[in-house]
Parts: C-alpha cells; structure tokens; sequence
C-alpha cells in the first residue's frame, strides 16, 4: 500500500513531470477534465492533453484528502497553487489511482477546477 507521504510525493511529481513521466503515469483508460478545451478526455486524447503541460517551478499543495475506498484505489483531493515564471495556476482538484502491480500505480481519473488566486482554504 502506498502510505500519505508517498501519494502526495507521486501527485507532486506529476505536477514537476516531465512529459514521458506524464506519458508513463497517465492510465491508458483516464478520464480527465481540464480548465481548458477541450475541457473533457479520455484514452490517448487525456494522455495527448497533458503533453506541453509546464513542468511547474513551485507548487503546493493544501487542504488535502485521500480515500482508499478499496484495495488498489486511492482517491485524493486538494487545492494546488502552481507557478512558473509569471504564469499562475490556482485550482481544486482530484485523482484517483488504481495499481496495475505491486508499486506500479497509474492515474485513472483528474478532474481541475480552476479558483480565483484569492481563494484560499
């Protein structure tokens, strides 16, 4: 089982990834909605969606939640503020992980909303 610290340790690598470690960790069956278009994907077109995301210089995560509603499955929720360079990103968010194998995890679901840069927990 994956304890707290290494969930949140694997969903703040994906928010510095670079895009082969998007590529491996992102579940051939993901379903995501993004704060842009085209907003909802799934399959390729989800894993296709995060390639050119900015490997973020800070990000911190707060008002954290995670869920193990049953073996192999860990849910997690929280708000992240990220920054690189002058770009800002502010958002509540969700993942959920399913393990193919023993230490093998891949995201399955990630949904953003995105928050004003004032909204705080």
């Amino acid at each position: 089982m994956m304890d707290d610290q290494r969930v949140w340790d694997f969903e703040g690598g994906l928010w510095h990834a670079s895009e082969d470690r998007y590529h491996e960790r992102v579940d051939a069956e993901c379903v995501m909605a993004l704060s842009h278009e085209p907003y909802l994907v799934h399959g390729q077109d989800a894993i296709d969606a995060v390639s050119g995301t900015p490997a973020w210089d800070e990000v911190e995560f707060s008002d954290k939640t995670i869920s193990r509603p049953e073996e192999g499955l860990i849910v997690v929720g929280y708000r992240v503020e990220a920054a690189k360079g002058e770009t800002r990103f502010h958002a509540a968010c969700t993942s959920v992980y399913r393990r193919r194998a023993h230490e093998d995890w891949t995201v399955v679901q990630h949904a953003q909303v995105v928050l004003p840069a004032a909204t705080k927990g």
